[in-house]
């Protein structure tokens, strides 16, 4: 599993035919629908640049059971708890895009300033679209700390050029026991690409950390689906999960591969989870969803009061720390942020 060496297990079979990867539950995209999106389209509002502060520097370290989530943006958080710092689907770079002048553009800077990062000590890398999976970053990760990283089945090469040299090529359900946390791949209903010809070729999946105290689940980039039913039975305790909230307009084309915010309060509420944080929403307008339409459904879809439910939306460099034990939430509840080291 390490560097490459993962084996081909008996849940490949269910996702992976003829040099491809696809979704088991969903019927592949035809480029029509494609075709007919682009030549109807109609985005939402988006101010050309959204001005903001960077958030504190994160401390170095963090250690034992505490776990603390800083928001950079888009779908990159740094997580940090029992000594170890993760940074997810790290994206810095102006666009994302095979080209540096042409693609999406940001709306807002990261949430924090790479040099403000603490050392890195692995990264969850979830597929390789340009929005999660920026080679930019990545080598300016791997040239300053050297991390371990993990990805799904395909990556390897690609990561390996970057200058990774700890590299854990997962399919879904496999598991590296690594610096004494489990480190799971989880199935994610997506696709992948960085060209017109390479379309699943490599896979795309969540990421479960299974702590002691409860998983940190990052699902990266997905639809809604049964793999949540899946997830919830294999972990007991989910203790965090950072679900997207973005890019479903038009749902007709996208509810496929990206959740509505509805559906990401449904697949908090299927996978118990103690708390959830919102993803994939505000940085870079990639569907037709406007700048505050998926913040404002997650609002609208949490307005009725739930005891038993904690989805947070957080600020662009904001550190929040996320109990051991479910907070007692409410509609006025506010995360408590820490103070930096």
């Amino acid at each position: 599993m390490k560097s490459g060496s993962a084996p081909i297990n008996p849940w490949r079979g269910t996702h992976y035919k003829r040099g491809r990867f696809f979704n088991p539950h969903t019927p592949p995209q035809r480029f029509s629908a494609f075709v007919k999106w682009v030549s109807t389209r109609k985005p939402g509002p988006w101010r050309d640049f959204i001005p903001s502060t960077p958030g504190t520097k994160p401390p170095a370290r963090v250690h034992a059971e505490t776990l603390r989530v800083t928001f950079v943006n888009h779908a990159t958080f740094l997580l940090q708890t029992h000594g170890l710092n993760l940074l997810t689907d790290p994206v810095w770079s102006e666009r994302v895009s095979p080209v540096s002048f042409a693609g999406p553009k940001r709306h807002r800077a990261p949430g924090i300033r790479f040099e403000d990062l603490p050392e890195i000590d692995g990264v969850l890398l979830t597929h390789n679209h340009y929005d999660h999976c920026d080679v930019p970053t990545l080598r300016a990760v791997v040239e300053r700390d050297q991390p371990a990283i993990f990805c799904p089945v395909g990556l390897d090469s690609m990561l390996r050029n970057i200058g990774f040299r700890e590299i854990y090529e997962l399919d879904w359900w496999q598991c590296v026991h690594w610096r004494g946390l489990p480190v799971h791949s989880v199935p994610a209903q997506h696709f992948s690409a960085r060209g017109p010809f390479d379309r699943n070729q490599t896979l795309w999946c969540g990421w479960a950390v299974n702590a002691p105290e409860g998983a940190i689940y990052f699902a990266g980039d997905t639809g809604f689906g049964s793999l949540f039913q899946e997830i919830a039975q294999e972990f007991d305790h989910i203790r965090l999960a950072l679900l997207p909230i973005g890019a479903y307009e038009p749902e007709w084309f996208m509810g496929p591969i990206h959740m509505t915010p509805e559906q990401a309060v449904q697949a908090h509420d299927i996978l118990r989870a103690s708390v959830s944080i919102a993803a994939h929403y505000g940085t870079f307008s990639l569907a037709d969803d406007g700048e505050t339409d998926p913040v404002d459904r997650l609002q609208a879809a949490l307005a009725v009061p739930d005891p038993a439910r904690c989805f947070w939306i957080i600020d662009e460099g904001c550190g929040v720390e996320i109990p051991v034990l479910t907070p007692a939430c409410s509609s006025d509840y506010q995360p408590q942020q820490p103070t930096a080291g």
